[in-house]
């Protein structure tokens, strides 16, 4: 909990009651949390925090845990289910707590393959690159498709689902992160700090930048007709009108609860199409700490928030 925007200090314990469920709804006991930029970001009074509501606050959108109760009408979860969702986005969910409220399809049944830690690392993450391959890009088999930030806790999942897809995967990351991407099924890795890819890669079908920082450097890359999606900060007018003049497509997203999505998660999860990398976990009152280590992290995968 937070009662005032700031750095990683303004996060602190406190006592508070369980929130119940309406109808429509289940209350699940959270047993890992997953820890994302949106996160720390909206901690400090940006990302999501004009859409939180006022002080205090609770941040957090990854969920796994135990049903443990259920409002009228729900007939898709029974209590003692294990679950994972990402509730409410971009409103409050309040995942960084013990209880969370939501309605009942913002969740879904936690993949038997998956650690608790694992389903608590994948939903906002693995719903953003989701969302971005299969409804925004429509990702093809055979398509070449470029990630910035591959590596990273979305663009690992990235890089795998449109690998699924049977497209031709190239990925943006550091130099010692190319066999890790490679095992994840990158045909190449380019190290961003000393290979120019608008010179070594053309007429791609697709970009995703997970870093945004490279819009007109990717748009030289890509064939008319292709999609560049920058995720952080999103397109601005400049960007797409030199897109538009170039016959390309440049635009944001931003992620949504999507039970369809994380079926198809689930899917690609039993299928062993899809692994979640794990950084690292601390636990609940070390939340501090767990935003201290994302900041300042380079690493692969998520990091994630074990709730006692």
């Amino acid at each position: 909990m937070q009662t005032e925007f700031g750095g990683p200090e303004v996060l602190h314990l406190e006592e508070v009651a369980a929130p119940e469920p309406i109808p429509t709804e289940v209350q699940v006991r959270v047993r890992a949390a997953g820890v994302n930029p949106v996160d720390f970001k909206s901690r400090e009074g940006k990302g999501a925090s004009s859409s939180m509501g006022g002080f205090p606050l609770t941040v957090g959108w990854d969920v796994c845990g135990e049903v443990t109760a259920v409002g009228r009408g729900v007939t898709r979860f029974e209590v003692g289910d294990e679950v994972f969702g990402m509730p409410w986005f971009p409103r409050e969910a309040g995942a960084y707590a013990e209880f969370v409220t939501a309605p009942s399809r913002h969740f879904e049944h936690k993949p038997h393959a998956l650690s608790v830690e694992e389903a608590g690392a994948l939903p906002l993450a693995g719903l953003t690159a989701w969302q971005i391959i299969i409804d925004t890009i429509r990702v093809q088999e055979g398509d070449d498709v470029l990630i910035h930030g591959g590596a990273g806790g979305v663009g690992h999942l990235a890089v795998q689902i449109a690998a699924a897809r049977g497209a031709n995967v190239f990925a943006t990351a550091r130099r010692e992160q190319a066999d890790f991407l490679a095992g994840l099924g990158a045909a190449r890795t380019l190290d961003y700090r000393d290979d120019d890819f608008d010179t070594q890669l053309a007429e791609l079908d697709s970009v995703i930048d997970f870093t945004g920082r490279y819009g007109e450097r990717s748009l030289a890359a890509m064939r008319p007709g292709a999609t560049l999606v920058s995720v952080p900060s999103g397109v601005g007018a400049d960007l797409g009108e030199v897109a538009k003049a170039e016959h390309k497509r440049a635009t944001g997203i931003l992620v949504e609860p999507d039970p369809v999505g994380l079926a198809g998660l689930c899917d690609l999860i039993e299928r062993g199409k899809l692994e979640i990398e794990v950084d690292e976990v601390f636990d609940l009152e070390r939340a501090a700490d767990a935003h201290r280590h994302a900041e300042a992290s380079h690493g692969a995968g998520k990091i994630v928030l074990r709730v006692p």
